[in-house]
């Protein structure tokens, strides 16, 4: 292959058909078949499935519990109920990930605290948590980002010297593992998106699991006043039943359940084959200056499905080169690269001042003890992740053709970087 690279009119590196590398979620005839019974049989709006699906997943995922929800958001916010989060308190978490890991805690009066993030690991640092805790927090959220597991050792070490419950985002891990156990089961209790583009992919839904039984009946309270009747047996929430404590229906769609059982099937399989392509990616770039890999390769841990996977950028490297020239010529090539992750949350303006609820002030501090927005400092390596890290493609079928050829679109890139600065 020629050196001269494709944005300076060179050929393209990636050639090569996709051949269905990228497709997702994989819909067969059972998923469909599975979707339309439950319109034939007019049961939209029931449970049966819902249970059974809850069921089968607590199951795979080694939990005593698990409770379905119409979404990810709304899994994360029942988990917060369920631990207890409420007015007045705090909750830590990290300033890099999707904003449903964190906000949800606004509408329960609490305020979200933000800490930093490794910046190799892009999930939140144990010590900037450490940092944050106060008499105040009431939970601690742990992200497993773009599917690498967090540090749950040290995180767990601050949850039991504080008696701090920790909540779990697995929305980028399913099926992910951490020393030899199961992302999601290791704190108080896991919640997590399964929208159509996460990698455990039924529709839009979310689910939430647990082994704390207690944990698991706040959830049903707080939004699914139909299951009241099972599930509440402590007094305080058993005189209530028969309205949801939040005023609100979480229970997911039996589309998505039927889906979901259907999906269940075959996840660890699939699952597997995406390891296997995005380490074949990951192998071939392993010598290139200026990229890291972004996965973990320690014994009894995996990246599950390996959601929306990024790379670990190096300027220095290749001489101050910005990771936005460099993604730039990556896609000249014919593969798939964008600069930067989710935006640092701390930074947004719905966090310093918006009043959202009209407490005529801003509904991050209107219920806090302090003024949390102090805390919003020493955050550098979220302040500058963006350009020091990048999207790539996520492999879903092992295709090792196409699969080289992406990777040495980011090779020829790499090692012909000074024709980029030259042009820059």
């Amino acid at each position: 292959m020629t050196d001269t690279l494709a944005i300076h009119d060179g050929p393209s590196a990636v050639t090569a058909a996709d051949d269905g590398i990228f497709e997702w979620p994989i819909i067969t005839e059972a998923d469909e078949e599975a979707a339309l019974s439950v319109l034939r049989e007019g049961r939209m709006s029931d449970t049966d499935i819902t249970k059974r699906f809850e069921a089968e997943y607590a199951d795979w995922q080694g939990t005593e519990y698990a409770l379905g929800y119409n979404n990810g958001t709304a899994s994360l916010q029942g988990a917060m109920y369920g631990v207890g989060v409420g007015v007045g308190d705090e909750v830590v978490g990290p300033t890099i990930s999707y904003w449903a890991a964190m906000l949800p805690c606004l509408e329960l009066g609490a305020t979200p605290v933000f800490a930093d993030v490794d910046p190799e690991t892009l999930c939140v640092d144990p010590e900037s948590v450490a940092e944050r805790v106060t008499e105040n927090t009431a939970a601690i959220v742990v992200v497993h980002n773009y599917g690498h597991p967090a540090d749950m050792d040290a995180i767990m070490e601050i949850s039991r010297d504080h008696d701090i419950p920790v909540i779990e985002d697995v929305s980028h891990a399913h099926g992910g593992q951490y020393n030899g156990e199961a992302l999601g089961t290791i704190g108080d209790v896991g919640a997590m998106s399964m929208m159509a583009r996460k990698s455990f992919a039924i529709g839009e839904a979310g689910m939430l699991v647990t082994d704390d039984h207690s944990i698991y009946e706040r959830a049903v309270a707080y939004s699914h006043y139909s299951r009241h009747s099972e599930v509440l047996e402590s007094e305080d929430l058993a005189k209530y039943a028969g309205l949801p404590f939040g005023g609100k229906k979480h229970r997911m769609h039996q589309i998505s359940a039927a889906v979901g059982r259907v999906q269940l099937e075959y996840y660890d399989e699939r699952m597997a084959e995406i390891q296997k392509a995005m380490h074949r990616f990951w192998d071939r770039l392993e010598d290139v200056p200026g990229l890291r890999p972004h996965r973990i390769e320690s014994e009894g841990s995996t990246m599950g499905g390996w959601y929306a996977p990024k790379g670990i950028y190096v300027p220095e490297e290749l001489d101050g080169l910005p990771v936005e020239r460099f993604a730039e010529a990556v896609v000249a090539e014919g593969s798939q690269c964008r600069k930067g992750c989710n935006s640092a949350l701390h930074e947004h303006p719905l966090l310093d001042d918006a009043d959202v609820y009209g407490h005529g002030t801003p509904t991050r501090i209107a219920n806090a003890a302090r003024d949390v927005r102090e805390t919003d400092t020493d955050l550098p390596a979220a302040e500058g992740i963006q350009e020091r890290c990048f999207a790539v493609p996520w492999f879903k079928r092992y295709r090792p053709d196409v699969i080289d050829q992406h990777a040495a679109a980011f090779r020829k890139v790499a090692e012909n970087h000074e024709a980029l600065l030259e042009t820059a």
